[in-house]
């Protein structure tokens, strides 16, 4: 996402070329209010998306596997669970009501292909944009106008944005990044590898073997295992969790002290609803520059290539 001072300064000039629009404006103020750094927006997309897929029960992870009309859905979709989050009121002509004012939302996969109604001319547009492939997404602001519009041609008479005039939208967020659908950009033989076995648990151990140092979501794990006990195949006592510890791999979760080792050995803390795996090794000569972190009284590290395996330590209790 674009540094919050730049697209600041990208706003002003925009709003300097446009005319002040004190309605927008508020719009604007009220979303950043609500979520500044678009945390909470990008966490509604991924879980969409991933609603979309259906993966406990289809398998899948990819957008391209969805039926045309799933596809179709995703627009209503992203609309229902925005309002969702955010507690927007119901609008009277739009979808919306923010800061009292009527805003219509209007999600595409493809960026620039949303398709504004007829009856959204004069009103507020939020426009949204989320692409699992570049896990990238934005949304932005924009006053619908006649003369910004491609004429539609479908029997909806429905508008798109000419490309020319895409300047005249006011980002919220800008090519943010979206959380990683971790299984669409595995290598393709390590995918294939997390699927082979039989079991829900054989695959669970297999994906976190090969997705180390990755953040991987709750779906994830649940599009993988495929049961409807899936956590419990992710902890110890006969999940993951034990069933990698001989090979010194440690599955940490979104608990404070799981965040705390993560961060110690140098990793990305998983956030609400997901883990991240790393083989550790006790700490040596070689390891000397190496992040390290103090467990079952030894002091531990990523392990290199070189680093044979032994069993991994006990994570710390799990309180948040």
């Amino acid at each position: 996402m674009l540094p919050i001072d730049i697209q600041a300064a990208q706003n002003v000039t925009l709003t300097e070329n446009l005319g002040f629009d004190a309605e927008l404006q508020a719009v604007y103020a009220e979303l950043m209010r609500l979520d500044a750094s678009g945390q909470r927006f990008a966490a509604v997309l991924r879980d969409t998306i991933d609603q979309l897929l259906n993966g406990e029960i289809t398998g899948r992870y990819d957008w391209e596997t969805l039926y045309k009309t799933e596809r179709t859905h995703a627009g209503t979709l992203v609309e229902i669970n925005l309002q969702r989050e955010f507690t927007f009121a119901d609008g009277d002509a739009m979808d919306y009501r923010i800061a009292g004012i009527e805003v219509d939302c209007k999600y595409s996969q493809n960026f620039g292909g949303w398709m504004i109604p007829p009856e959204a001319r004069g009103h507020l547009c939020l426009l949204v944009w989320a692409s699992d492939y570049a896990s990238r997404w934005s949304a932005g602001l924009f006053r619908v106008r006649e003369e910004w519009l491609n004429q539609g041609s479908n029997r909806d008479a429905k508008l798109t944005v000419k490309a020319r005039h895409r300047d005249k939208i006011q980002w919220l967020w800008r090519d943010a990044d979206l959380p990683e659908n971790t299984l669409l950009h595995m290598d393709p033989a390590d995918r294939e590898a997390v699927f082979a076995p039989p079991s829900g648990q054989q695959r669970l151990n297999e994906l976190f073997r090969r997705a180390q140092k990755r953040r991987i979501s709750r779906n994830v794990v649940r599009t993988v295992a495929q049961q409807k006990d899936y956590m419990k195949r992710v902890r110890g006592n006969g999940g993951a969790r034990s069933a990698l510890r001989p090979d010194g791999i440690l599955i940490m979760g979104d608990y404070d002290s799981h965040r705390a080792v993560a961060r110690q050995l140098g990793l990305v803390a998983p956030r609400e609803g997901e883990f991240i795996s790393v083989r550790v090794a006790k700490r040596a000569p070689h390891h000397l520059d190496a992040p390290y972190v103090a467990l079952d009284g030894e002091q531990w590290v990523i392990a290199t290539p070189e680093d044979l395996p032994q069993m991994a330590p006990s994570l710390p209790s799990t309180t948040k």
